[in-house]
């Protein structure tokens, strides 16, 4: 697979990811349809039949479970699963290839599967359907009177240009479908900056999204059966001038943080895509920023990259709990991750011109509360069992 640096921090296969994207909207039709005739059924039958398959895939040799979690689990998974065995709920691993993620976990005679993170089974909800969909989830949050950018939907580059012409300027261009900030491109204020962002998006997705860019930091909300568990503010990859030091140094000095030399969190570095954003900036590594100046090297806030993670669940705003929880009375889902931009998360939403939720996410990574750069952990994992399996509840 050719490295794509507009995939960091996980790379994906483009013409995989986008095919998946158009047989999802060419099959979603018919597989709604079925689902209205045959939901309940075919519920029981896959929860039923899942758990012999996956053993009859390792009796012939396709595949093999792994009892503890590995270097190439991710971060998401190693909390849960620790947590897990904390418990004592005891967990499998199937692996087939590169196919992993779907787990079996026993408690006492329970036993459940699922695939990436566990969900309660009897409170999957509809909104599973489109809540990654950032278009569709922007026209039903404004209908609901929840915070969203200004913006819209593109298939063609003339479509692009109309909305970017629509809205203020400086806008964002990213996949309709998608996660992590692949293939987006922020501070875009030219159409011919929105052609490079549109062709860039495209690359994963058929549809682009262009909406104004919102101001503030961003934070990552995550609500486990409708309330809100725990909030991380992302940072990019930055330092803050001192009036003192060069650039350079500040940098230097930042990377010597021990928390900084892997495997949660990285160096910063200077790369081409750090330039351009130094030089958009107007300042190099040799200037002097001035005290409290932030300098920024990237537009992504991915901690492969150097950017860091805050706990900040204790300084929310209650406006802003009030908001959050009622996004997630909307979805009526059991897990979803939020991503929202706004200046001051003590202050109310409503008090910003500027802030709003860019994206939901039905599988989010509940890792981020547990390895905070700065601030306490917090277990959301914890959280999240205390739902799906009760009964193992720790006080």
């Amino acid at each position: 697979m050719k490295y794509c640096k507009d995939c960091e921090p996980a790379q994906e296969i483009h013409w995989v990811a986008y095919l998946s994207v158009v047989l999802g909207y060419l099959g979603q039709p018919f597989f709604d349809f079925m689902e209205m005739l045959f939901k309940s059924t075919a519920e029981a039958i896959s929860y039923s039949a899942s758990i012999p398959f996956l053993k009859l895939m390792v009796f012939l040799g396709f595949g093999h479970f792994s009892k503890h979690s590995d270097s190439k689990d991710t971060l998401r998974t190693k909390c849960f699963w620790e947590e897990a065995e904390r418990r004592g709920i005891k967990m499998v691993e199937f692996h087939m290839g590169l196919i992993r993620d779907a787990f079996i976990a026993e408690y006492k005679g329970k036993t459940i599967t699922f695939d990436g993170l566990p969900r309660p089974e009897s409170l999957e909800s509809d909104s599973l359907k489109w809540m990654d969909n950032k278009g569709i989830m922007k026209i039903k949050f404004e209908k609901e009177g929840l915070p969203v950018a200004k913006g819209g939907v593109a298939f063609t580059k003339r479509k692009a240009l109309k909305i970017f012409n629509e809205i203020a300027k400086p806008v964002i261009t990213k996949p309709n479908l998608g996660s992590r900030s692949r293939h987006t491109l922020i501070h875009v204020d030219t159409p011919e900056k929105l052609i490079y962002g549109f062709k860039k998006a495209k690359k994963l997705s058929p549809l682009v999204i262009i909406e104004e860019e919102l101001r503030g930091y961003l934070f990552r909300a995550t609500l486990v059966g409708g309330k809100l568990v725990g909030v991380v503010r992302r940072d990019q990859p930055e330092v803050v001038g001192d009036g003192i030091h060069t650039l350079e140094e500040l940098m230097n000095k930042e990377n010597e943080r021990l928390e900084r030399k892997g495997p949660i969190f990285h160096k910063i570095v200077v790369d081409p895509d750090a330039e351009i954003e130094l030089k958009r900036e107007g300042i190099g590594m040799k200037d002097i920023p001035k005290k409290d100046r932030v300098i920024t090297f990237s537009q992504k806030t991915s901690r492969g990259i150097g950017g860091t993670t805050t706990e900040v669940t204790d300084m929310i705003h209650p406006e802003n709990v009030k908001m959050l929880e009622k996004l997630g009375a909307y979805l009526k889902d059991p897990l979803v991750g939020v991503d929202l931009i706004i200046e001051k998360i003590e202050e109310p939403w409503f008090s910003e011109q500027h802030c709003g939720i860019i994206e939901c996410n039905s599988l989010p990574f509940i890792d981020l509360h547990h390895y905070p750069l700065f601030g306490k952990p917090n277990n959301v994992a914890g959280k999240l069992w205390n739902l799906v399996m009760p009964e193992t509840k720790i006080d």
